[in-house]
């Protein structure tokens, strides 16, 4: 076997564990392009309905207000967004969810506010979300001009296709085109949110990340699904032949 050869296998295989693994995550959360659902319906199970929307906006706004109000001591705006993003989690917990979402928000809620702690600047509180859209943003625009667009790995074996979707032209542009605007989404969030981290307005950067936040990716994931939908149109059934006899 030649070495490229054993690239193409490597490369296969690599993409088929991220897809099954997207493809798995997607349908635990209820977002499956194949069944169906209209647009809104994707978008609410993307989201994780009224919870996942508590769960992503209060502790972040929790920290926003409190920091506004009473910027001293610090540790009470960091305290209460942590100690919300923990009650979430527990009651995940008690109530046999799937907690995977509140603990990834526990876990960064609780990184961000001890960065924040140990360098004693509120504006520290967002550095893991910097870092987070600048690495999703840099990965998914990479990976789209490379001809391995993330978004088309994971609609692939969402739609039980895998890779074949490299092999369609109409479906590598497409799926190009949804990684760049992915990409840009995050890139923008870092534009935006940058300048107001550097420049220490803590009050406006927190603000803008909520803005930016669900307001943004619910769109998103909106078109995503449009966009997929059409792609892989619904399988129509077939027109019965029999005729009925004539009484």
């Amino acid at each position: 076997m030649s070495d490229a050869d054993r690239r193409g296998e490597g490369e296969q295989s690599a993409s088929e564990i991220f897809g099954a693994a997207i493809s798995g995550a997607a349908r635990r959360a209820g977002v499956d392009a194949s069944d169906g659902s209209r647009a809104h319906t994707v978008v609410w199970s993307a989201i994780g309905g009224w919870r996942g929307i508590l769960e992503s906006v209060l502790p972040s706004l929790a920290f926003v207000v409190l920091f506004t109000l009473r910027p001293e001591p610090l540790l009470l705006s960091l305290g209460v967004s942590v100690g919300l993003a923990a009650v979430f989690t527990i009651v995940r917990l008690l109530q046999k969810s799937p907690p995977s979402a509140a603990i990834g928000g526990l876990v960064a809620a609780g990184a961000a506010a001890g960065l924040a702690l140990w360098t004693g600047r509120a504006q520290d509180n967002f550095v893991p979300g910097l870092i987070t859209n600048a690495a999703y943003g840099t990965v998914l625009l990479v990976t789209a001009l490379v001809g391995w667009s993330l978004i088309g790995v994971a609609a692939g074996f969402l739609m039980g296709e895998g890779t074949a979707w490299r092999q369609d032209r109409r479906k590598r542009r497409a799926f190009l085109w949804l990684g760049v605007a992915w990409s840009a989404l995050f890139f923008a969030r870092l534009a935006v949110q940058l300048p107001l981290y550097l420049t220490e307005q803590v009050t406006a950067l927190g603000t803008l990340k909520l803005v930016m936040g669900l307001p943004l990716f619910a769109p998103m994931v909106a078109v995503t699904w449009l966009v997929v939908r059409a792609l892989y149109p619904p399988d129509k059934p077939a027109a019965s032949t029999e005729t009925s006899p004539h009484p």
